[in-house]
């Protein structure tokens, strides 16, 4: 592959475009901005200051300790939207297995990868590059895996070992979003089950997402991810430690180093629906860099997907406030994101009630 400026791609993978030898120069199809990387609004690193939630002071048996861990709980999904969790109790090797099992499947030879392409967003195993290759002119330098894991368990047969560690790593992780589901359930001033029953989320959507930002040869020039946020409740993320996460605060970008072995969470527009609007979703984006390959495995956590989400009413009748958002049915707003091209929190903006 020769000097490459100016040369549109259709890309089939991202992996495969980055590795070509002569590769000087990013694609005109995947160019989104002369400065990208480096916002007057925040370039610095603001970590230190993103909320910490002690997952063992949480469902710890005393209460102060318990109530204290609510409220910062609280407190960071209204101030932040994002926040790293500690002490969660998932092994360390599971989580290494996770990210060197997703590393393996995508070094797989690509016809082997192309087995796993699904066709619809409501695939349950969906390989692909970019995020929306059908609606986009531009293109992200990314390589992604979604995975259907819950309520019915999916998994690539392929590297050997990934069904049972995705299947261990899902369910462990499940409970902890469950769990910070509760804590969340009581900061709205709810019973800690009514978010759970509310939204069913015995059956809830569990998806399970792998994402491959290999090194760019202009990373100022291009994106790994826009500007979104999330469908549905939580989402839960771990990395190979390679940087690229950046939330938005205050109108700042800040960059995310994770502590090491934590979760990173984010509220999703589901959340922002059922709180009417207490709890912000979060947006945040990924960059990308010139030397290594970024992993990340994303862990969203809905509603099941027949349930219709809508503000909880015991926080309309307190509030005494109307509600803010049209009732919709997940599954409709899952393909409703999924079928268009990411834009902030576009599609959650068409289910908002606008009132003059």
């Amino acid at each position: 592959m020769t000097d490459m400026k100016a040369t549109a791609l259709k890309p089939s993978n991202i992996k495969q475009l980055a590795g070509s030898p002569n590769l000087r120069f990013v694609p005109s199809n995947y160019v989104h901005s002369t400065n990208l990387n480096h916002d007057d609004d925040g370039d610095g690193d603001d970590s230190n200051s993103i909320p910490i939630i002690d997952f063992s002071l949480l469902t710890s048996c005393d209460p102060n300790q318990r109530s204290t861990a609510i409220h910062q709980l609280g407190k960071a999904c209204q101030d932040w939207g994002f926040f790293m969790v500690v002490n969660h109790g998932i092994p360390d090797n599971l989580m290494k297995a996770v990210i060197d099992c997703t590393d393996e499947f995508f070094n797989l030879p690509d016809e082997e990868k192309q087995e796993f392409s699904g066709k619809h967003v409501l695939d349950p195993i969906r390989y692909g590059t970019s995020f929306n290759t059908s609606t986009e002119n531009l293109f992200f330098w990314r390589d992604f895996l979604k995975v259907f894991v819950h309520p019915h368990f999916h998994s690539p047969t392929k590297p050997q070992a990934y069904r049972d560690v995705v299947l261990e790593y899902s369910k462990k992780l499940r409970e902890v979003a469950r769990k910070l589901l509760g804590g969340v359930s009581e900061s709205l001033g709810l019973e800690e089950s009514y978010l759970d029953k509310a939204l069913d989320l015995e059956s809830g959507l569990q998806v399970f997402v792998g994402n491959y930002y290999p090194p760019c040869p202009q990373p100022e020039l291009t994106m790994g991810m826009p500007p979104h946020s999330d469908h549905g409740l939580l989402t839960l993320l771990i990395s190979n430690q390679v940087g690229g996460l950046q939330v938005q605060h205050q109108g700042k970008w800040i960059n995310v180093n994770a502590l090491p072995n934590s979760l990173l969470v984010n509220t999703g527009d589901h959340l922002e629906i059922f709180s009417n609007g207490k709890y912000k979703s979060n947006v945040h984006r990924a960059v990308v860099n010139n030397k290594v390959t970024r992993i990340s495995v994303v862990t969203a956590n809905g509603p099941s997907l027949e349930t219709i989400v809508r503000p909880a009413s015991p926080l309309i009748e307190k509030e005494n406030s109307p509600s803010a958002y049209i009732p919709m049915k997940y599954k409709d707003y899952l393909e409703l994101q999924q079928s268009n091209q990411l834009d902030a929190k576009s599609c959650l903006d068409r289910v908002k009630i606008r009132r003059n």
